[in-house]
């Protein structure tokens, strides 16, 4: 299993040991970029920001180290964030 497989499917931000979606939350397919296949729980953002997009500290992005990426809900699907680009 490569790094990006073991990374489907598990839940942005959460402990390495329970990474796993919990029943009764909300959550969005990262797609693309350093942190593609990733879910990110979107169960309490507020309606007034859910088209707004999302900046992410990773590691694992251009900038390494104290970077960040930036994801924004796709339109027609609001169920998965496309990734906008990596900043330092």
């Amino acid at each position: 299993m490569d790094e990006q497989d073991f990374m489907r499917g598990r839940v942005y931000g959460a402990d390495h040991e329970d990474a796993a979606p919990r029943p009764g939350r909300r959550y969005a397919q990262l797609v693309a970029g350093p942190l593609d296949g990733l879910l990110l729980d979107v169960t309490d953002r507020p309606a007034h920001t859910r088209a707004d997009s999302v900046v992410l500290p990773t590691e694992i992005g251009r900038y390494g180290p104290g970077g960040r990426t930036v994801y924004a809900p796709r339109p027609a699907d609001p169920g998965r964030f496309d990734w906008r680009g990596d900043l330092p």
